[in-house]
């Protein structure tokens, strides 16, 4: 009843300064979580793209799920954005709209982009291009070619069968990062959501997790 007087209240505020009545909606969130790699195939997954010969892809393969980037922030870093010292890295991250972040480098992330780095001179455009990933004419590398890089890496690993995109990285790392106790707000802040309720997506269950609940529960065999 209070809910409701309050609504009708700002309805005629709203009405008597010209803007029409108060219109609030509801904010329908999904219910399943994301589809994000169980810890088995995430870590069959790392081994793939630390198996891979090119320094560059790996790099690409693994900042979705060492960093949490879009594919499009991962194809829009500049060399700048990498700032790396003798035994740490940073990493600025321009998101949506007018947002950055910065982000601290995974060891093994900053180990595959120094060796990049060492190798970017010799290829087409490194000196014109400020893009830290470039394709092999010399531009900065599209994010229909980064998505198939990724998908190489994982049909040469035999994974193709768990389709695995940048996305799914990029959901995986903030999967693990939660359900290993990390608290929403640094987690949103790294994946630069700005809102919570966002990330807590991430806390559903998953099919897989409901399947598990049920071998739980005894049975007569």
């Amino acid at each position: 009843m209070t809910l409701r007087i309050l609504y009708r209240s700002s309805s005629q505020a709203y009405t008597r300064c010209g803007l029409g009545p108060a219109s609030a909606g509801r904010l329908d969130l999904p219910t399943q979580a994301h589809r994000a790699l169980d810890a088995k195939t995430a870590l069959r997954w790392v081994r793939a793209i630390a198996a891979h010969p090119a320094p560059r892809d790996r790099v690409l393969a693994l900042l979705p799920i060492y960093a949490g980037l879009r594919v499009s922030e991962t194809v829009a870093l500049d060399t700048d954005d990498v700032r790396l010292s003798a035994r740490k890295g940073n990493l600025r991250v321009r998101g949506k709209g007018t947002t950055v972040r910065d982000l601290p480098l995974h060891p093994q992330l900053r180990t595959d982009l120094q060796t990049w780095l060492e190798e970017r001179p010799g290829w087409p455009g490194a000196i014109t291009s400020p893009a830290l990933l470039l394709n092999r004419r010399g531009r900065r590398l599209s994010v229909r070619g980064a998505s198939d890089i990724i998908r190489a890496i994982a049909v040469g690993a035999n994974l193709d069968d768990q389709h695995i995109t940048a996305h799914v990285g990029r959901h995986t790392f903030a999967t693990t990062l939660i359900r290993g106790g990390t608290d929403l707000v640094t987690v949103a802040d790294m994946l630069g959501h700005a809102r919570l309720d966002t990330v807590r997506l991430y806390t559903h269950p998953s099919a897989a997790d409901r399947e598990r609940a049920l071998n739980l529960l005894p049975y007569d065999r």
